[in-house]
């Protein structure tokens, strides 16, 4: 994953958790197809670094969106761009 270029998208003095905005961003990153299906993101601690986040934020925004349903995590292998499914898909 590249790093975040230009204004960092994360605005700590918006209405939003800062948590959120880092898992928004990288959301519109894999419907902009800039992070494709299978694409392996950074570890936990780089996210933190690319973004300007504690180490728990990153953590928690990858949390929202292992959630949505984005990504996926493998124990000892990595977190991966997953399909996107339709909400009320099971």
């Amino acid at each position: 994953m590249a790093d975040v270029r230009g204004p960092s998208p994360v605005d700590p003095s918006r209405a939003a958790y800062v948590y959120m905005q880092v898992a928004d961003h990288i959301a519109a990153r894999i419907s902009a197809g800039e992070l494709r299906l299978g694409a392996r993101l950074p570890g936990e601690r780089d996210l933190a670094g690319e973004y300007g986040v504690a180490i728990g934020t990153a953590r928690r925004a990858v949390q929202e969106l292992r959630d949505r349903g984005l990504l996926v995590t493998l124990p000892a292998k990595g977190t991966f761009v997953t399909e996107q499914r339709p909400k009320g898909d099971t």
